[in-house]
């Protein structure tokens, strides 16, 4: 392909008739433009344009042109790049997540030479086609879909600080993407009209899980009755326990994370941890071989050992504490509770200085280092602000536990679900859920049964109170997960998740996979500009989406071919007696959030001067009364 780089291709095909009429045609004009293909390479063509001689269907100018059918199957119209470079470069992006300077780098391995804003521009005309393609096997994906039965649609948005909204709605079962849009914020009004489309476009789904946020719930509940069909709405078990959990938890974790930072615990722990390391100097190795054969050896009474490795142990015991964090399974709260775990490991800590201050020490280094640990842990036994909030937290934490071990819930799962002959019965699993269903009930009836009615338990009383109104609000929404099959799908039943785990992990894996992409932690800029199309690219790591949509990735050039060869009406497309309603086209809404071409607007520098010329000019203030009398 290198050596192909500048050669000169005359492309004169001259169609028999018109495509239209099947009159004879003529030469329009004959032009020469660069064109690169990852099939060719760079090289100049000398293409020939054909129209009809009698000028038929004028005001359609695109259908009544004729090109080389050699070259429009390869190349776009008006466009230097190919097919099969934009497929490369948009799969390089949106799949591989690739930066543009090693795309570039890769094309030009090849000879192929485009400027990153090119490549920029090839990977948002790619998304454009995919969505084209989306819409126009909607009835091939709809099929699929029918033939398993229906679909559980998940619904989520996703966003970063407040920016960038985007929703997205994916068949469960399949893991699909169905539908995604950017939308101003997280509202019932921005979400229900997607919604509506995706069922005209692929079916009413027989489920619908969503999150505990108001805005869903309205809107979903909206969706179901406007479609006035028996539709299971089932909300996360995950949100559902994490929205309990904050409920529950976080006041008296807040108060403890307070009290921890008035008395500087963490900060004296890490300068005790840092002045002794600095003053170990050239014998810290030293000192920790002494502090590992402190660990090793075993006796009856508790003592440190002396000189440097003394200093050692007293460093490994303030690090130990400040290692709370290992106390939790990384879940995050209201899973973790992290200051709680500090608070446990701060006291046990001060009851083993205690122990070790038994026996007198020859070293006072490691005595003063001993009672600089002591001193800054004092405050976790003797203040009662400490103590109130610690008891409050873990009585709350064991209603949680319980509440938790009813619902059978771990927030991270192992792994990716294991394939259908892995996985257990869907009769074992429905047993299971109606084991779990009964479990929280018999969890309801002992907290009705232990709730304090008066006396002193006010705060345990609180926390059965806020358990049980969860329960009771949201309980018609937890189960319902078994849905029956129709007969021409197999029949029997087929189980929904209980969690949106499978469009959480989706966010997660794509913030992820642009994280490492742009080397942001705060994806803000990129989410805000990443074409909502971007969720369709994800769908061709689903190999079943692929066969479906275009065979295989290698005839996805072909078929983007295809997509510009069909007529296709802006407004919708067509397939056979299928007509595709147009995807809904929402304004921005009137937000907390300022859009995008709103802040372009309001941060202009015209418009500060317009403001600061007219704050300053002398213009007499009109009062109250002579404003009202100078209306007309």
């Amino acid at each position: 392909m290198v050596a192909t780089v500048g050669a000169r291709v005359t492309v004169d095909e001259r169609p028999p008739g018109c495509s239209l009429c099947g009159g004879p045609v003529r030469v329009q004009k004959t032009f020469e433009h660069t064109v690169a293909t990852d099939e060719h390479g760079t090289f100049r063509a000398n293409e020939t344009i054909y129209v009809c001689k009698s000028g038929c269907h004028p005001q359609n100018r695109v259908h009544s042109i004729h090109r080389s059918k050699a070259l429009a199957s390869r190349v776009p119209p008006r466009k230097k790049a190919g097919y099969d470079v934009m497929v490369r470069v948009g799969l390089a992006r949106f799949v591989h997540y690739r930066q543009r300077d090693e795309i570039r780098a890769s094309l030009e391995a090849d000879g192929i030479s485009l400027s990153t804003g090119t490549i920029s521009d090839l990977g948002r005309t790619f998304l454009t086609y995919l969505e084209r393609l989306h819409h126009a096997r909607a009835h091939v994906l709809r099929a699929a879909i029918e033939a398993d039965g229906g679909y559980p649609m998940h619904v989520d948005a996703t966003g970063e600080q407040g920016r960038g909204t985007l929703l997205v709605v994916l068949a469960g079962w399949r893991r699909w993407v169905l539908g995604a849009w950017k939308i101003p914020t997280e509202r019932a009004d921005a979400i229900l009209p997607r919604l509506l489309w995706v069922a005209k476009v692929f079916g009413a789904p027989c489920a619908v899980v969503r999150d505990l946020g108001r805005a869903v719930i309205e809107a979903v509940d909206d969706f179901v009755e406007q479609l006035g069909l028996a539709i299971a709405v089932l909300a996360c078990h995950l949100h559902f326990l994490r929205d309990i959990g904050g409920d529950l938890l976080k006041q008296s974790h807040d108060q403890l994370r307070e009290l921890v930072r008035r008395r500087k615990i963490r900060t004296a722990l890490a300068a005790l941890a840092r002045d002794l390391g600095r003053g170990l100097g050239p014998n810290l190795d030293v000192a920790r071989d002494g502090l590992r054969l402190w660990q090793e050896h075993v006796e009856q009474g508790h003592r440190l050992p002396e000189g440097v490795a003394g200093v050692a142990c007293v460093r490994a015991l303030a690090q130990w504490v400040l290692d709370f964090a290992a106390d939790g399974a990384d879940d995050g709260f209201p899973f973790d509770r992290p200051y709680l775990d500090l608070y446990e490991r701060g006291r046990q800590m001060r009851r083993a200085i205690d122990a070790f201050h038994r026996h007198p020490y020859t070293s006072r280094v490691v005595t003063r280092a001993l009672r600089r640990l002591g001193r800054i842990l004092d405050p976790l036994q003797g203040d009662k602000g400490f103590t109130q909030a610690a008891r409050t937290l873990t009585t709350r934490a064991e209603l949680f536990e319980k509440l938790r071990e009813a619902l059978r819930l771990t927030p991270k799962p192992s792994g990716r679900r294991q394939a259908t002959a892995d996985a257990p019965p869907v009769q074992e699993a429905a047993a299971e859920l109606q084991d779990i269903h009964k479990a929280v009930l018999k969890l309801r009836t002992w907290l009705r049964k232990n709730r304090p009615a008066r006396g002193p338990a006010e705060d345990r009383r609180e926390a059965i109170d806020i358990i049980l109104r969860h329960l009771d609000v949201h309980g018609r929404s937890l189960w319902g997960h078994a849905i029956p099959l129709p007969v021409e799908a197999g029949g029997g039943i087929r189980l929904v998740d209980r969690t949106n785990n499978i469009e959480e992990g989706w966010f997660h894996g794509m913030k992820h996979d642009e994280r490492r992409r742009s080397g942001r932690k705060i994806l803000t800029q990129d989410l805000e500009q990443l074409p909502a199309a971007a969720a369709y690219a994800r769908n061709l790591r689903c190999p079943d989406y692929v066969k479906l949509t275009c065979g295989s990735i290698d005839n996805l050039p072909k078929v983007f071919a295809e997509l510009d060869r069909s007529v296709n009406k802006p407004e919708a497309i067509n397939h056979g007696d299928t007509k595709i309603p147009a995807v809904p086209e929402i304004a921005d809404l009137v937000s907390a959030s300022l859009p995008t071409a709103d802040r372009k607007i309001v941060r202009a520098p015209a418009l500060q001067a317009k403001i600061l010329a007219a704050a300053r000019s002398r213009a007499p203030a009109l009062g109250m009364a002579s404003a009202a009398a100078a209306q007309p």
